[in-house]
């Protein structure tokens, strides 16, 4: 039974427009996200592998092979397998600096453009195989199912729907060589599809063919000389050949890098490939047999490579033969669609790129874009013209194992990547132009184009080529491509960059960078650097991009942040234009200062936080090392002092829990930056004592909001391999308490000397002074003379002053001794004002001033009523001295919880900041001469702290006119028995 090609387009039209409604759903979000992530997603994806050759090809390769098809199936699955220390590594590696192929692989690890041009040169070349096999397989299926008419048109078709597909899914406006979750969807349900289709076929023919499973056996018994082919073993080599050149292929392969790496959505779906992959491919492999059993006991009128569709022929199933089909163009069109995105990106990063450069004219996004695009047609109308150009020539098996023979010159590179350290660029290019040179003498050149070389060689005249012996030459080939790698790397020096690169690169080696000084010393200053390669509006957008990524400042100064910053932007940079252009412009534009004699220390911050990523990974000697570096840091971490340390260059490297309570700065906030950089007064204080040749600094003052800090400093040298200067450890110890202790123990101290003092002068002063009092009273009762009279008064009003000075200094000496016993109760603030109100009211020499006693008469406190009067008075006192005629002065009290809040308030003059601090001194005054003791606030001081209450003074008061003084003062409110008891009931 035949088909019309326009039929079979119909079908195959309606699929591929499926695939394209589910890959729009997915861009739209439509789909949740944990489906797209997961890992059944990832597996089904990576079953690209299984392409056109799959489905069709390893029928024919069972048919001349006998089980040795099963190499197909098992090369790769042993590469999965090994997934922990084979696939891992690279993943890391490319997913750390965003490399999208394995051209960009090599280019990173061997620092030289030259090794990602030659290797994609000749991918790509080995691709055009690849994409001719599929585009023969869905011609042949065509011309298979319509065998009268011309399937060309169809074809082309196809290849245009294809392209479309690619272009429109994995070239759409991406900026860099970010994932397609949509494209990875699409690619994951013809995975499913495939697999479904394949088993149900399988299932269905062999009931319809054999009877069943079991009869299935006993024709194979009946038959045994007609399936001659499947009972003969492969030989060794081609066998050995085989698994090689497929476990390659998961690693070297365009299609199998760019999904297994580039497309990535969780890294940890690798490990559950590293065994679903291999199921999968089971699973594909067990139809095989039957459909070529099958097809020889019905004599299917096709080549082997096609009894699949042939059975719906010879069955009169039509519907067999329209799925089948359906499951080729399934396998064809994912390895066509991921190949050419992936061939487009290593074409765009390692063949146009380093030849054409229009970076910083115009939008370079919309332009890479559309290169991409371009790219993606000229790739797959390569594939399709190719496979016109070998017009059935040569059956699907051959260009299988030509497209996959060939990758295999590119594993051994790929295997140094992440095991050989001591491999360079000189030795892979070498390496690889040798055996891929005798690759294509041996290979290409006599399959594809009938040139035989060794038929001319004059010392082996009898010597031509045979196709047989063709896992020969690919082992030849592979042979010395490793011999010359080796021999060159190890006789040749590496770069000071390669040795770096193979550092990042290696599996048991963790990077550690230099901690070197940027010329640019700002997020913006990146910009204005990058301008001049990127243009603007890519170089604000790059930075402002990888700063989102790091979650940092959208304006950053600190070294470490700005080192991760260039870090972050050259990985992006690789990404959209490849690692070695990334690499140049980030090194043209983004360059460190010149390097000074004494090596750069490692950074050992960027360490740190990379250890603590791979904790959980180590093991043995490794993870008890860590468990000791681990304990050390939270010891350092959690010390009572504040810590932090410092690297040479003083940029700051630890900042422990103590020292981030002290300052009131996060650690992840100035870890990083250099210690002169950080929030003020630190800065001041650490830089200075950082650079300071003293070790140790006793009693340090430091003004916090205001209020002064005393700090002992201590510092220590760090020594690193033998050297001094490695770094320093700064340690910062409060001593502010214990400074205001002694300071405290000082004042009373003195607050006693001068108690004594004023009693001795009292008791010394006051007799005489009695006397001369009594002296001038008899001199006024014994003469009538006016002169005498007057002077007689005057030396009375002076003893009467000196007699004031004396109780006031009296005074303060009892009040300075708190042994003495005071009678301390309920009294009635309102009253206590009052009085002393009505005191200073009695002086008419004094300005007159209006005082406004605003205290409610139920306010209570427990003290003693006299010596609270006496506070207020001098208070009040010192209020009218300071205020002119007619001003106010208020006196205010407020309860608040267990304590009344009393204000004193004036509208004077005020007084200057720097004089509050000493008020409550002995014998401080702000007065004119001979208009002050300066004793009385000191007397306030010393009654209020009998009272167990506080006070100070602010000023000014109003703060709009920089007028007036306000005295505040906290004294314990009275309460009486039931009110204690219902406070503590509450409490309770």
């Amino acid at each position: 039974m035949n088909f019309s090609a326009w039929s079979l387009f119909a079908y195959g039209a309606l699929y591929l427009s499926a695939l394209f409604g589910l890959a729009y759903i997915t861009e739209r979000g439509w789909i949740p996200l944990r489906w797209v992530r997961h890992p059944a997603t990832y597996v089904l994806s990576l079953g690209v592998y299984a392409s056109a050759w799959a489905f069709y090809g390893s029928v024919g390769l069972a048919y001349e092979f006998g089980y040795g098809f099963l190499a197909f199936y098992l090369g790769v699955c042993g590469a999965f397998l090994l997934a922990p220390v084979l696939l891992i590594p690279v993943l890391r590696v490319t997913k750390s600096y965003q490399l999208s192929s394995v051209a960009d692989l090599f280019t990173f690890r061997y620092r030289s453009q030259a090794a990602g041009t030659i290797s994609t040169l000749f991918i790509s070349f080995a691709s055009l195989a690849l994409l001719a096999l599929q585009f023969q397989a869905l011609d042949n299926s065509l011309h298979v199912l319509a065998p009268l008419e011309d399937t060309r048109i169809v074809s082309l078709l196809f290849c245009a729907m294809i392209i479309f597909f690619a272009i429109f899914f994995g070239a759409r406006g991406q900026t860099r060589a970010e994932r397609h979750p949509s494209l990875i969807v699409a690619i994951a349900l013809e995975g499913g599809l495939k697999l479904v289709i394949i088993l149900a076929l399988a299932i269905l023919i062999a009931y319809q063919v054999f009877g069943g499973f079991g009869e299935v056996n006993n024709w194979l018994q009946e038959n045994a000389q007609r399936i001659s082919a499947m009972e003969r073993h492969l030989e060794e080599g081609p066998w050995r050949a085989m698994l090689l050149i497929f476990f390659a292929s998961a690693l070297v392969m365009p299609h199998m890098f760019h999904v297994t790496f580039t497309e990535n959505l969780n890294p940890n779906a690798l490990y559950k490939a590293s065994w679903g992959l291999p199921v999968y491919l089971l699973l594909m492999s067990l139809p095989i047999p039957i459909f070529m059993w099958a097809g020889i006991k019905l004599s299917v009128p096709t080549t082997p490579e096609f009894f699949i569709l042939g059975l719906g022929q010879v069955l009169n199933a039509p519907w067999i033969s329209i799925v089948a089909f359906l499951g080729g163009l399934t396998a064809a069109s994912g390895l066509l669609i991921v190949t050419c995105l992936a061939l487009a990106s290593m074409m765009l990063n390692h063949v146009i790129l380093p030849v054409y450069q229009p970076l910083s004219r115009g939008n370079i996004y919309s332009w890479l874009t559309w290169v991409r695009r371009g790219l993606i047609l000229f790739i797959l109308g390569s594939g399709y013209l190719f496979s016109l150009f070998l017009d059935n020539r040569f059956s699907l098996s051959e260009l299988g194992i030509l497209a996959f023979s060939a990758g295999l010159q590119l594993l051994p590179g790929v295997m140094a990547v992440i095991y050989w350290p001591l491999g360079n660029r000189n030795g892979f290019i070498s390496g690889l132009c040798a055996g891929v040179s005798l690759w294509f003498v041996t290979m290409p050149l006599p399959i594809l184009f009938g040139v035989d070389v060794f038929s001319v060689n004059p010392w082996r005249d009898s010597y031509s080529f045979n196709p047989d012996d063709w896992h020969y030459y690919v082992m030849a080939s592979l042979t010395l491509n490793i011999f010359v790698f080796v021999m060159v790397s190890l006789f040749t020096d590496a770069s000071q960059a390669e040795a770096r690169s193979a550092q990042a690169c290696s599996v048991d080696t963790l990077m550690r960078p230099s901690r070197r000084e940027l010329v640019a010393t700002s997020s913006e200053q990146f910009k204005d650097f990058l301008t001049e390669s990127l243009g603007r509006q890519a170089a604000e957008r790059e930075v402002n991009h990888a700063l989102a990524q790091l979650q940092l400042h959208e304006v950053e100064y600190r070294p470490y942040a700005l080192r991760r910053l260039r870090d972050q932007i050259e990985a992006n940079l690789s990404g959209l234009l490849g690692p070695a252009l990334a690499q140049d412009i980030v090194k043209q534009n983004l360059s460190f200062k010149p390097a000074t004699s004494v090596a750069p220390a490692q950074d050992i911050y960027f360490v740190e936080s990379k250890l603590e990523e791979y904790h959980n990974r180590l093991s043995g000697l490794a993870g008890e090392l860590d468990t000791l570096r681990r304990y050390h840091r939270q010891t350092l971490q959690n010390l009572p002092i504040a810590t932090c340390s410092l690297g040479a260059d003083l940029e700051v490297l630890m900042w422990n829990h103590a020292m981030e309570h002290q300052t009131g700065i996060p650690a992840p906030q100035v870890i990083g930056s250099h210690i002169s950089a950080i929030a003020k007064p630190w800065s001041t204080l650490l830089f200075s004592f950082a650079n300071a040749e003293e070790r140790h600094v006793s009693k340090k003052r430091l003004d916090i909001n205001g209020s002064p800090h005393w700090f002992n400093l201590h510092k220590a040298a760090i020594e690193s391999d033998g050297a001094s200067g490695a770094g320093q450890v700064l340690l910062l110890e409060d001593y502010t308490e214990t400074q205001l202790l002694e300071d405290e123990l000082v004042h009373s101290e003195r607050l006693a000397s001068v108690g004594r003092l004023a009693a001795g002068v009292a008791h010394e002063i006051g007799n005489p002074v009695t006397g001369i009092a009594c002296l001038a009273q008899n001199l006024k009762l014994m003469t009538s003379n006016e002169e005498v009279l007057e002077t007689a008064g005057h030396i009375l009003v002076q003893t009467q002053r000196v007699s004031r000075i004396l109780q006031t200094l009296m005074n303060f000496a009892r009040s300075g001794n708190y042994t003495q016993s005071a009678q301390h109760g309920p009294t009635e603030l309102k009253r206590c004002v009052d009085e002393a109100i009505h005191l200073l009211s009695l002086s008419t020499k004094e300005p007159q001033v209006l005082y406004v006693n605003e205290v409610d008469e139920t306010v209570k406190v427990t003290g003693d009523g006299q010596r609270l009067v006496q506070v207020f008075v001098n208070l009040l006192s010192n209020a009218r001295d300071a205020s002119e005629a007619e001003a106010s002065i208020w006196v205010r009290a407020t309860l608040q919880q267990y304590s009344i809040h009393v204000e004193v308030e004036d509208e004077g003059s005020g007084i200057s900041g720097d004089q509050i601090d000493h008020l409550f001194e002995p014998f401080y005054t702000t007065k004119g001469p001979d208009k002050g003791t300066g004793l009385g606030l000191s007397l306030v001081y010393s009654i209020i702290e009998e009272h167990y209450g506080h006070i100070r003074i602010e000023s000014p008061a109003d703060k709009e006119s920089g007028k007036g003084t306000r005295v505040i003062i906290e004294l314990p409110a009275y309460q009486s028995d039931s009110e204690s008891i219902s406070a503590e009931l509450t409490e309770t």
